[in-house]
């Protein structure tokens, strides 16, 4: 579970957008840019390189 202090300064590295947390399926979504942030240990990889598209 993520902080919710953390949540809510988080943005999208790529269009600094809103990103929706998903904790069943441990993401983090942007659905401007229509990409997916896994959590990995906690901590998200917000890197657009490592992102996945829907």
């Amino acid at each position: 579970m993520l902080d919710e202090k953390l949540l809510e300064i988080l943005v999208c590295p790529k269009c600094k957008g809103d990103l929706e947390y998903r904790p069943e399926k441990n993401e983090l979504d942007c659905a401007a840019c229509r990409l997916i942030y896994d959590i990995k240990d906690d901590i998200p990889v917000m890197l657009v390189d490592e992102a996945r598209s829907y």
